[in-house]
């Protein structure tokens, strides 16, 4: 239990003898960990086999905040992780997601559920005021991700109040993780996505249809005069900062569509170029003008957020018609340029379907983008399509295919099992835009060198999330660097991933970080927990965890190097045009020094480099397995 307003407790659910026990975490693990991701690889390792099936009952979903979650004054701090091993990857995996699920868990008590083995028959867990309970969920099962929510809350609110329901959040799946498509997703509040990665199907292979919670119970602060004149600070850059204050609360992460068209890196016809000749049509500026509703955009911001980048769209005209929260950035492009369309109603709606069927809207649109070009190369049999035309550009195969997936349906089947799997199944892998198994998002890294030493290193498959480098390399924050150089950007990389770490273990939303320093998160930790970290210290704990997701993949898959790779597309064909033509990733010249920075030999952490990160129990483990490096 840590000193102060951080306690670390602990609910642990066995789905099968349907028991739940309460712990706490020692203060030791508090301090070395933090939180969030931090404490969900620290758990995976200690209480699950990095080989085990991601699927299998073995495996272990780990729900949890951190200790700036749902504080008040901590700025952007409505946000909560799932951990577990990826069905889609088989790698060590964190998923986030914003909203007020996050906060309201916290009120409810508890900093962490692990939920383990599977239930005989649907269940949803009833999380309030300190405890646990495992309530039956074969009437939602079935069910889309909003009716679950509206189903339960009404349920509870006899329970709680009507107008104390009002505060009940639910996470949920939808029919996609129940088929266990292996990039389903958890989406709480109806439309936030703890969206990569597959976890909603491991949920789904437990039985657990949705978590719902509620409590009145405000987090500790273990220093308030450190944690107050901390939150003032970080609050006053926030609103000062040009992106934070500007870009994103007028135009949402769409902003980025024009400024990384104009870069000539917005993957377009699965990678194949970088530019959109119709990104207009499908910016933020156009979403603001067309179907953007302000009023209920404002509604969509998560619980503590100065900055309120949510979108809440409504699309009037057939056959597009719908409306909730987004699309983002990632999803404009993924049903987008991806897949050749440029039309906006029907990107929202393919939104709107991922938001209800419980779908990674990245993964979905991306795999869509895959068939395409496998249409294009002939490779799949017209009968596995049942007359769809899936061809680029063509918006109502888009949306067609989320309902196929969602449900496995035909072509769909093949789908579900993410680009990867079905480039393979039908005979031309080098098609998929993948790094372990993950889908690549929303820039082509052939104009981003370290962008693409980020893609290739990163613990959890492709993900611009590890280390954003389109800020440095794109944005000019907190500087701009020569995008098409490869020098110094092994070192930008490793300490970006080590600080992005941290950052997900407090859980803070990364968009504080164009705003604050290293610096700021400290003082806002040291306030809370009452640990007097230094900054080395706390950056160390970044590094470490970034050390352990790695020593936990090299137990599943058995070797480091081999993984750290892109796919052959962007390391040998150049970028055909556009301010980026010519140009391809030079990974070569950065991994060996990445390696070096890192302290690891040919991917994999060293004794050495584990025991100064107070990992020797780590470096035994692997020493055993014949895994250490030498």
């Amino acid at each position: 239990m840590g000193p102060g307003g951080y306690v670390g407790r602990v609910a642990r659910v066995n789905l099968w003898s349907q028991k739940v026990y309460y712990e706490y975490l020692s203060e030791s693990v508090l301090r070395r960990w933090i939180g969030g991701r931090g404490l969900g690889v620290y758990i995976m390792l200690k209480e699950v086999n990095p080989r085990v099936d991601p699927l299998s009952p073995d495996n272990k979903a780990i729900i949890l905040t951190g200790p700036l979650t749902g504080v008040a004054g901590a700025p952007a701090s409505g946000r909560w992780c799932s951990v577990t091993k990826s069905p889609l990857t088989y790698t060590i995996h964190d998923s986030h997601s914003g909203g007020k699920f996050g906060p309201r868990l916290k009120f409810a008590g508890f900093d962490v559920i692990i939920v383990e083995d599977v239930s005989e028959r649907p269940v949803y867990l009833w999380v309030h005021d300190g405890k646990v309970e495992i309530r039956d969920a074969g009437h939602v099962w079935g069910k889309d991700t909003h009716a679950v929510t509206d189903v339960i809350v009404s349920e509870l609110s006899s329970e709680v109040g009507r107008e104390e329901s009002r505060e009940i959040s639910v996470a949920c799946i939808g029919p996609a993780g129940e088929r266990l498509v292996r990039f389903a997703c958890i989406i709480n509040d109806k439309s936030r996505a703890a969206g990569r990665g597959g976890h909603g199907a491991v949920w789904g292979s437990k039985k657990l249809k949705a978590v719902a919670v509620y409590g009145a119970e405000r987090p500790r602060i273990a220093r308030e005069d450190v944690f107050r004149e901390a939150s003032k600070i970080a609050m006053e850059k926030i609103l000062k900062n040009p992106v934070t204050s500007q870009s994103l609360p007028r135009y949402g992460t769409a902003v980025l569509v024009n400024i990384i068209n104009s870069h000539g890196i917005l993957p377009t016809r699965n990678f194949r170029t970088g530019v959109f000749s119709e990104a207009e049509k499908i910016s933020g500026e156009r979403m603001s003008e067309t179907i953007l509703d302000k009023t209920k955009s404002r509604h969509e911001a998560c619980w503590g957020c100065p900055i309120g980048c949510a979108r809440y769209t409504i699309v009037r005209d057939s056959p597009w018609s719908g409306e909730g929260g987004g699309p983002e950035y990632e999803t404009i492009w993924a049903f987008g340029p991806q897949c050749g369309v440029s039309d906006l109603g029907a990107i929202a709606k393919a939104n709107y379907l991922c938001n209800e069927l419980g779908l990674d809207t990245i993964s979905m649109g991306h795999t869509i983008g895959t068939l395409m070009e496998l249409v294009e190369r002939g490779k799949i049999p017209q009968d596995k399509l049942r007359g769809l035309r899936a061809e680029w550009g063509r918006p109502e195969a888009v949306v067609e295919l989320v309902w196929r997936t969602a449900y496995r349906s035909g072509i769909g089947d093949d789908l579900a099992e993410g680009a990867k799997r079905l480039a393979e199944r039908y005979g031309d892998p080098e098609v998929a835009m993948v790094v372990r198994g993950q889908e690549l998002p929303a820039y082509d890294p052939r104009g981003a060198q370290g962008h693409g030493l980020g893609y290739a290193t990163s613990n959890r498959g492709g993900c611009h999330l590890r280390a954003y480098m389109i800020s440095y390399e794109v944005l000019g924050a907190p500087r701009l660097v020569d995008r098409f150089s490869t020098e110094n950007k092994a070192k930008l990389v490793k300490e970006m991933q080590d600080f992005f770490a941290v950052v997900d273990s407090l859980i803070l939303c990364k968009f504080t970080t164009f705003a604050l320093e290293p610096e700021d998160y400290l003082r806002l930790l040291r306030g809370v927990t009452g640990f007097d970290y230094t900054l080395e210290e706390m950056l160390k704990v970044g590094e470490r965890i970034y050390n352990a997701e790695r020593a936990f993949n090299v137990i599943s898959f058995g070797d480091g190097k081999e993984y750290d790779m892109l796919p052959r597309r962007l390391l040998e064909e150049p970028m055909p045009e556009g301010p980026a033509r010519g140009h391809v990733v030079r990974l070569r010249e950065m991994l060996d020094e990445y390696y070096k920075v890192r302290g690891w030999i040919d991917g994999r952490p060293t004794r050495e480099k584990l025991e100064e990160l107070d990992l020797k129990w780590l470096a035994d483990r692997l020493e055993e397995e014949g895994l250490l490096p030498r």
